[in-house]
């Protein structure tokens, strides 16, 4: 889960363009998905949906990664999220 203090954090800078704002939001809402689709099996617009924010954050993690290995690593910690797979 989402830790309380990480939360407080990027809200308090209100930062919504940077990219942990938008890799929590993003989070928040592919947990949010998740949770409809183990209910809607069939409802693959939803899945689909799914499937293309998981992209737009892997995409930002991916450019966090290449900017910031800190701040990178703090994040994946703090979000409890796997690490990026490297080619």
């Amino acid at each position: 889960m989402v830790k309380s203090s990480f939360i407080s954090v990027i809200s308090q800078e209100e930062s919504k363009g940077s990219v942990e704002f938008q890799v929590l939001s993003f989070t928040n809402k592919i947990k949010k998905v998740t949770s409809h689709l183990k209910l809607h099996k069939t409802d693959y617009l939803s899945q689909r949906g799914l499937q293309q924010t998981l992209g737009k954050r892997q995409r930002l993690l991916r450019y966090l990664s290449n900017i910031n290995t800190v701040r990178y690593k703090e994040l994946i910690d703090q979000l409890d999220i796997r690490e990026l797979k490297t080619r």
